[in-house]
């Protein structure tokens, strides 16, 4: 799961949706620095994404792009996911997709001096650019996917799985579809259980 994937999953609560939306940049003990809440979305962050990495139908998505793109099939997945979250939003959410972007970054605007330097410089971008709602259109993930692409140091191939993606489109939306209830069940318990233990 991707930006999108992990802010939709945070629930109603603005530090634990600040703290999964960081997850990537807190590394190791790190997270111990922050406040109860965000200190629970980073955990979050990396319970969602234990759990998606060995999800049987997400590994099945995976399985179409793994020979050609190796371990960035997951990576490719990540965002198809996102970009059927955003394109079938109105399934998930009551809110509009626009609005709640826009409600994301002003969160996160509200917690940039605690942040991570690699996250607040991103970020600037990704708020200017509204990556989140540039997802619901293919032209989105394929430049997200290129621009991935050039940082990498190996030749993942990214800026070519546009068309994959194309191809296996009626699978990964199946795959995408199944997965998601079962995704938003395990975070909705996992943020439970955390509240209960606090």
């Amino acid at each position: 799961m991707n930006f999108l994937a992990h802010a939709f999953l945070s629930g109603n609560n603005k530090e634990v949706m600040v703290g999964n939306f960081i997850g990537d940049f807190v590394k190791g003990s790190q997270y111990k620095n922050y406040a109860e809440n965000i200190k629970n979305g980073v955990l979050l962050h990396r319970a969602i994404d234990e759990y998606t990495d060995a999800h049987p139908i997400v590994l099945q998505s995976k399985d179409k792009l793994r020979s050609k793109y190796r371990h960035y099939s997951g990576v490719i997945i990540d965002m198809v996911y996102d970009h059927l979250l955003a394109a079938n939003w109105l399934k998930y959410h009551a809110q509009d997709l626009l609005p709640f972007t826009i409600e994301c970054y002003t969160v996160l605007d509200s917690y940039r001096n605690i942040l991570p330097d690699r996250f607040n410089l991103m970020f600037q971008l990704m708020k200017q650019d509204n990556w989140l709602f540039f997802y619901t259109k293919l032209e989105g993930i394929h430049k997200a996917l290129s621009g991935m692409a050039k940082r990498t140091k190996c030749d993942s191939k990214m800026e070519m799985a546009i068309d994959d993606i194309k191809a296996y489109y009626p699978s990964f939306k199946k795959e995408f579809q199944q997965f998601m209830p079962e995704v938003v069940q395990f975070s909705q318990k996992w943020l439970k259980n955390s509240a209960q233990a606090i």
